[in-house]
């Protein structure tokens, strides 16, 4: 948990699942050696929506600005002001290989925002803007995969 363990558990690679890392902002941030474990990892990661937003620079919500991991050079959103629905079926393909999963969420990308690595399109086949993000040791976005 990173909020409540203090250490990373020592694996062959981590999943930073989805949820909604705003509502724990201040309790994220105040575990600094999760923290810590994180920003030195070097084995892979992939991260999903909330647990990118929690790989960023930081979460901005209405009661202040968190300080997140900041291993991911990005500053997410969630405040009441810029909030905005992103939901639907996501594809694409990387490395040769066909990804699919989908997107819900209301925060944004605020300021410098991620350039992604591959189109992502909708079931139908249309392009959307929801970056994949690959970073290092890191792969992350806004889509929960599943078929990984």
């Amino acid at each position: 948990s990173p909020i409540h363990d203090d250490r990373l558990p020592q694996a062959d690679g981590y999943i930073f699942g989805g949820g909604f890392p705003e509502i724990f902002a201040e309790s994220l941030a105040g575990n600094a050696s999760i923290i810590h474990d994180v920003r030195g990892c070097t084995k892979p990661i992939l991260a999903e929506c909330g647990g990118m937003m929690y790989l960023c620079r930081e979460i901005l919500t209405d009661e202040g600005a968190w300080a997140m991991c900041g291993v991911l050079p990005y500053t997410v959103s969630a405040r009441a002001a810029d909030r905005r629905l992103s939901l639907g079926y996501r594809q694409f393909e990387m490395d040769g290989r066909q990804y699919r999963g989908h997107e819900f969420h209301y925060s944004q990308f605020v300021g410098d925002t991620p350039k992604s690595a591959v189109q992502v399109y909708d079931a139908s086949g249309n392009p959307v803007a929801t970056p994949v993000i690959r970073h290092k040791n890191i792969l992350a976005s806004y889509t929960h995969l599943y078929n990984a």
